[in-house]
Parts: structure tokens; C-alpha cells; sequence
């Protein structure tokens, strides 16, 4: 019998009784070091003999690690098994094993010995670890709808307690109905370590909704929750719906290239098509289109497309093409003669509902109508038609001919009224050309829609009769003006400046000469009546002078 022993059969045998406190527990991580505190870490009464640890072997018998007296700084051994190597105590008379494993689940009991005392303190012990890895095994590449599908088996390793798995869909639990949720669960202890793998095995069947889907393995553990999320799973499913569209933003036109495009809504997406194009099938791989190169107007019906794999799965679409044509008579470059007629004659086809409008020269003018041409029908003229994505054009050019006809021949002076300038005009097409009968300077032509204008400049020496000529291929036309010298209109009014003077001094010389007269026949009176009052102041008779005199005085008297 050892001295621990003997010592506490003598504080029994003194009266000392044994006190056995309830059980408290501790947890453990699986692999790390294991402290179990003695009387829940209370200080050690101050009479302490020692401390003992001993723990509860798997067959139920108690078996001794190590004791402590009170007054040794060293704890003495006494395990025999594999706790030898791995217990130890502190400073706090806490029970140090490292190393922690399941088997270390057991009752470990302080017994604190005083001189006035024994107690023992047993503690429960246990073990966790949390699962080493979560992961899901043996996934699916895709799911089928209303086809049950093994989704994947989510696997939590190595833990303690045994791990609870749990699967989600969009975050939300999946509850296992038998149909189109199953999920069946195993758990698999290690013999060497005595640690569980839980495994979860999740059977889908899938709907068309479940696209993009997200499904989820969540592992719940003492210690924590690892969830692992997959990547969303196509879903496969045959076509149920196909439909034909015609790749066109706008009317079809004559002409252009229309492609068709069969579409189904199976997954993965059909890759060959049958399509049906006026009576014939055109089998179509790897694509979902068919062209259609220049299209005509005879193409305008009905097309149908099909699973190359299930002919019953098809779609129709009805094509209408437009087309417009436009005829007119004539076009090009028309020549026509003043007062002809022109008719016009314009045609359209179309397959729907045509706006038609003309231009002259650019302009907009109404629907042509050529009864009787004038020069001022010529131009260029544009008949459009168009409706809805389509526009056609027809045009010709209208040339009005004629043989020159003179208008109008005048003459003016010029500024310097040294010059006259004659101006002949006259309309004709193809543009006349002009001659004059008298030589000239200073030539101007205009030519405007079938007016012609030709001016000339002329200094004529003496009165003439000017003569203007028009011509061209279609004949000729002529007119005359009559035209003053320019020199004799000046004589003339010289001439006519000198009268006018001359007359003038001849008023004036009259009219002194007769001053003078009358002067000259009052001063003879006034001599004569002096002379006559002497001889009758001589005489008191009346002289009479001799018949010569008489005579002279008379004359004198006529002339005044």
C-alpha cells in the first residue's frame, strides 16, 4: 500500500469523512490540450495535504494519474497507461492532458485532501472537433425536367458531434417529399478515431422555374455552419413551343435578301431545322436561319419552319413583298416644235396604295398637260411615285422649238448723246443668231427660256433705215428702224440757235433805228417851227418854200 494510501486511511481512521461533490463538465477541442480546473479553479484549503487526480477507466475502475503534495513543487506520476505521457497539473492544481481524442470522453475526479478533509470533484469531459471539410460530391451536369436527377451527396468529414446536413434551394430549406425531393442521409464512425461522416444524398426533379437556380449544402456542427453553394445547373427539356420570324426591320422590297429565323424553346436549343419555302423543304444544320436572295414579287405567301427531329413541332409566317413600277412615255430628251402637242402617257403596278407627284426644273408643278407647246413647257420633268419603303422615278427633258420671231426693235441715245444704241429682241429656240444692216460697236446678247436680246451701239453719219435679222435652223425673221444722222440733228440745231439770235438783234436795231428817226424828225420839226415863227415875226406871213423843198419835206415825213 502506497504512503497516499496510508495517509488516508489514517485520516479516516480519525474521524476525517469523505465528501463527493456533483459532477461538473468540460469541453475539449479534439487535438488541442485539455484543462480541467479542480473544484471549479476555488483555491485549495489552507490545511492541504495534497491532491490527487484520478479518472474512471472504461470497465468502470478508477485509475490514478498523479498526486501533488502541498509542500513538493513536483507531481508524482502514477499512470501506467498512455496517460503517462500526457497529464500534467498547474500551479491551480488544474488536471493538463494534451493531445485531446475521443477517448479522453471520460469522468475525471480531484480528490483534495486536508488535515481536516477529503472532497472529490468529479468532471464530465467532452470532446468536439467541427467537420475537417463540406463538400459535394458527385455532382450533376445538368438537370432534366420532370426527370428525377441526383443532384449531388454533400459529405461533412471527420466531426464530434456528428454534423446535420441540410439542403437549400434560393436560401430556403428543401423538405423531402418522396417525389420531387429526396433526400436520404448516412453517418460513418472511424473505428481508430471515433469520428462521424455525415452524408446527404439530394435526388431533384426539376421544373422549367428552376433556371438558374441556386442549390445549397448547409453542414450544422456544435461549432459552426459551413454551407457550400453550387453553381445553378442547366435544365434540359424538349422544345414545346416554335416560332418563325422574318428578320426584317421594315417592308419587304422587291429585291432584298430576306432571312427566316425558326426559334424553339427547348434546352439545349435545337441546331437543325426544317424549312418549308413554296412547296420545298430545305433542310437546315447547325443554324436557325434560312436567306431568301432577291426576293420577288412572286414570293409573297406563306413559309413554315420545323424541328428537323419532330416535324409536329412547327410555326407559319406570312411574307408579303412590295414592289412598284412605273412606266412613262416618253423619256429622255423630247423635241418638240412651238404650238405641237405633246402626249404624255404614265403606268404604275404596285402592290399597295402609290403617291405620284411631279417636279418642272425642281420645282413642284401639277400632272403635265401639252396641248399646244410654248417656249415656257420646256424643262426637265420628274414624275415620282412612292409608298411605304419605296420610290420610283421617271423623268424626261422637254425642248420647245421654233423659228425666231422679233419681238420688239428700238433705238435710244446713249449718255454721252453722241451715240444711239438699238436694241432688237425676239424668241426663238434653238437661240437665234443676228445680223444688222449697219455697222456697229458695243454688241450685247443675252438669252434667257427662249428670249433673245441684242443691243448694238451706232454713230450713223446720215439718215438710215437699219435693218434687224434673226435666224436660226428653223428660219428667220426680220424688222427695220429708221435712224437720223446724228451730225445733221446737231446743224439743225445750231442752225436754229443763229436764227434765233440774229432775230434777236434785228428787234434791237429796229427799234433804235426808229428812236433814231424820231429823234432826227422831231429836231427838223422843232427847226422848221423855229423858223417858221422868225419869217412871221418879220413878215406876219407865211413862208413857202420853192416846190423842191416841198418835195424833200414830204419824203422825210413818209420815211419817219
Amino acid at each position: 500500500m502506497d504512503s497516499s494510501a496510508l495517509m488516508l486511511l489514517t485520516f479516516m481512521s480519525a474521524g476525517t469523512f469523505l465528501q463527493v461533490w456533483g459532477t461538473d463538465s468540460v469541453t475539449a477541442l479534439y487535438g488541442e490540450t485539455i484543462v480541467i480546473p479542480c473544484n471549479g479553479g476555488t483555491p485549495a484549503p489552507e490545511d492541504l495535504m495534497f491532491i490527487k487526480w484520478k479518472y474512471e477507466k472504461d470497465d468502470g475502475t478508477p485509475g490514478d494519474l498523479l498526486i501533488k503534495q502541498a509542500r513538493s513543487d513536483q507531481a508524482t506520476v502514477q499512470a501506467t497507461d498512455s496517460y503517462a505521457q500526457r497529464v500534467s497539473i498547474d500551479d491551480k492544481f488544474s488536471l493538463v492532458i494534451t493531445r485531446a481524442s475521443l477517448k479522453d470522453q471520460k469522468t475525471f475526479t480531484c480528490m483534495v485532501v486536508s488535515e481536516t478533509n477529503l472532497m472529490e470533484f468529479p468532471v464530465s469531459l467532452v470532446v468536439y472537433k467541427k467537420p475537417s471539410s463540406v463538400q459535394i460530391m458527385d455532382k450533376s451536369e445538368v438537370l432534366q425536367k420532370d426527370k428525377p436527377v441526383t443532384l449531388g451527396t454533400c459529405v461533412a468529414a471527420d466531426a464530434n458531434p456528428t454534423a446535420t446536413i441540410t439542403w437549400k434551394k434560393n436560401g430556403k430549406p428543401l423538405v423531402a417529399d418522396g417525389k420531387a425531393v429526396v433526400i436520404t442521409h448516412s453517418m460513418k464512425l472511424d473505428p481508430a478515431t471515433g469520428l462521424s461522416t455525415t452524408s446527404s444524398t439530394l435526388q431533384y426533379t426539376a421544373t422549367k422555374e428552376d433556371v438558374g437556380a441556386v442549390f445549397a449544402c448547409l453542414s450544422t456542427h456544435e461549432l459552426t455552419n459551413d454551407e457550400t453553394d453550387l453553381e445553378p445547373f442547366p435544365i434540359h427539356y424538349s422544345s414545346e413551343k416554335v416560332s418563325l420570324q422574318i428578320m426584317s426591320k421594315g417592308p419587304i422590297i422587291e429585291g432584298d435578301n430576306v432571312t427566316l429565323k425558326c426559334h424553339a424553346d427547348g434546352n439545349p436549343l435545337p441546331s437543325s431545322f426544317f424549312f418549308h419555302v413554296k412547296g420545298e423543304k430545305k433542310l437546315v444544320e447547325n443554324s436557325d436561319t434560312y436567306t431568301l436572295t432577291a426576293i420577288s414579287r412572286e414570293a409573297t405567301g406563306e413559309y413554315k419552319c420545323s424541328l428537323a427531329d419532330n416535324e409536329k413541332m412547327e410555326a407559319t409566317q406570312d411574307i408579303v413583298v412590295s414592289y412598284l413600277d412605273l412606266s412613262l412615255s416618253p423619256t429622255g430628251k423630247v423635241v418638240k416644235t412651238v404650238g405641237d402637242t405633246l402626249l404624255l402617257k404614265m403606268e404604275k403596278i404596285s402592290s399597295g396604295d402609290v403617291k405620284v407627284s411631279w417636279t418642272k426644273n425642281g420645282k413642284m408643278v401639277k400632272e403635265p398637260e401639252f396641248s399646244k407647246l410654248t417656249y415656257d413647257d420646256a424643262g426637265i420633268y420628274i414624275c415620282e411615285a412612292s409608298m411605304t419603303g419605296l420610290t420610283q422615278h421617271q423623268s424626261f427633258e422637254l425642248v420647245v422649238e421654233g423659228k425666231p420671231m422679233i419681238t420688239s426693235l428700238t433705238k435710244h441715245h446713249a449718255d454721252d448723246a453722241k451715240h444711239k444704241v438699238l436694241t432688237c429682241e425676239a424668241d426663238g429656240v434653238p437661240e437665234p443668231s443676228f445680223q444688222w444692216s449697219i455697222n456697229s460697236t458695243n454688241e450685247e446678247s443675252t438669252y434667257i427660256n427662249g428670249k433673245a436680246t441684242h443691243k448694238i451701239t451706232v454713230i450713223p453719219k446720215v439718215n438710215l433705215t437699219v435693218t434687224c435679222i434673226v435666224s436660226n435652223k428653223l428660219g428667220e425673221d426680220f424688222m427695220t428702224i429708221n435712224v437720223s444722222s446724228v451730225f445733221k440733228e446737231d446743224i439743225e440745231n445750231k442752225g436754229s440757235q443763229e436764227d434765233s439770235e440774229d432775230q434777236a438783234k434785228l428787234i434791237v436795231g429796229v427799234v433804235a433805228g426808229l428812236l433814231i428817226a424820231a429823234a432826227m424828225v422831231g429836231l427838223i420839226y422843232w427847226l422848221y417851227m423855229k423858223n417858221s415863227r422868225q419869217g412871221s415875226w418879220k413878215t406876219n406871213e407865211k413862208e413857202v418854200g420853192t416846190p423842191e423843198e416841198s418835195k424833200k419835206l414830204e419824203e422825210n415825213n413818209h420815211t419817219v
